[in-house]
């Protein structure tokens, strides 16, 4: 192939390629191959998106009206669903005016924010291991991902004692994310506290992505960062429909918190897109306001999942704990090999895709994540196949 006429950003040089990209770019290869995968790679849950919510879309689509451009703040509906259920699920009071922004998916806010606040070589604290858009996002704006461990030993919650000790006069931004992804990690409300006093001190904004909260294990519900005492003065929270209703490809998530960080968030979106879809919105305002009885059920195929899986892998000779959230399993991996190494070799002789924990960060190497988004059925195979290699 003849070389490009056109020099990238440098920016380009320094962003890796996606990881997800990576593992459905190897999954489709064995594939080509004849090989019957099973794909416990990326996280999109196998469940449909409930009937009623695929009706409010129905019904939005025949309606004319919503076939135009719409304002990027979203409708007034939709923001005020979001603040009903904020109010209901965590009692977190939100201005649906200033505090509830829209978003094309988490991802895209998550993304977007880093313009607003991020100059040239200024600095993001970014979770390690983390989900990559932390780190890309950075990276676009022109930033410096400034990485902190989360480590087995401290639960897999930031040190903040540790954190004190960096140079932190570049650092605009810190992410969290809990339940996280990759590691499965909650985390109390005292640490969200402490992650408040800690920002206030050096005035470094803080960006939550809760995106997991509704998928928990055993009756412990995780809590929003927002219910810790003044955590609107210095950050705002992520959350996503995706996980939530089965909906990850409708792209319908939002930002809550801080006004001002939102107005700024805003102001960038507002350069970028044209606002969500309007039978989206609509479908979305359904999710947040109907029924919402089957997330129980939900939850309890997730668990029966979780514990068919950690307990088959446990038996097998890995370590690893139950989750208490999210539909991942974050385990260690057998042997001395690389995490990449092991996912490759669980591909070519086992057929099973699994995501290698480096990908995440150099922190999570050891550590495989495994998405528990195929039937019960498949994860007795993919645990069959896997005990045949260890």
């Amino acid at each position: 192939m003849a070389a490009s006429l056109f020099s990238e950003a440098h920016r380009m040089e320094v962003l890796p390629v996606y990881l997800f990209d990576e593992v459905v770019r190897l999954k489709n290869e064995a594939i080509a191959k004849g090989v019957d995968v099973i794909d416990l790679g990326v996280g999109d849950p196998d469940f449909k998106t409930p009937d009623h919510i695929v009706r409010a879309m129905k019904s939005a689509l025949d309606d004319p009206r919503n076939h135009h451009y719409s304002s990027y703040r979203g409708i007034p509906e939709l923001r005020q669903a979001f603040a009903e259920w904020y109010l209901e699920r965590f009692g977190v009071t939100l201005d649906p005016e200033t505090e509830v922004l829209p978003l094309l998916g988490s991802k895209e806010g998550i993304g977007h924010i880093h313009l607003a606040y991020v100059d040239q070589d200024d600095e993001v604290l970014v979770p390690d291991p983390g989900y990559p858009t932390y780190q890309g996002g950075t990276i676009l704006a022109g930033g410096r991902p400034l990485y902190y461990p989360l480590l087995k030993e401290n639960a897999f919650l930031p040190d903040f004692s540790t954190l004190e000790n960096l140079d932190l006069r570049r650092v605009r931004l810190m992410h969290l994310n809990f339940p996280s992804n990759p590691t499965t990690a909650t985390a109390p409300l005292q640490f969200f506290e402490k992650a408040v006093q800690f920002g206030l001190e050096h005035r470094i904004i803080l960006c939550h992505d809760a995106a997991y909260s509704e998928l928990y294990f055993d009756g412990v519900q995780p809590v929003s960062f927002l219910q810790a005492k003044e955590a609107k003065r210095i950050g705002i929270e992520f959350h996503s429909l995706s996980k939530t209703y089965n909906m990850t490809g409708w792209r319908l998530g939002v930002a809550v918190g801080n006004r001002h960080i939102l107005s700024a968030l805003g102001k960038v979106k507002s350069n970028y897109d044209t606002g969500i879809f309007l039978a989206v919105q609509w479908a979305g305002t359904e999710a947040l306001r109907g029924d919402q009885t089957f997330l129980n059920e939900t939850r309890n195929q997730f668990e029966r999942r979780r514990d068919l899986f950690v307990e088959g892998l446990q038996r097998i000779g890995f370590s690893v704990d139950k989750p208490k959230a999210t539909f991942y399993v974050w385990a260690e991996t057998a042997g001395n090999e690389s995490s990449k190494e092991f996912a490759r070799r669980l591909l070519e002789e086992a057929g099973v895709v699994v995501t290698p924990g480096v990908g995440f960060g150099q922190y999570g190497e050891g550590y495989f994540r495994a998405a528990l988004t195929v039937d019960e059925a498949r994860l007795e195979e993919a645990l069959e196949r896997i005990g045949k290699l260890f």
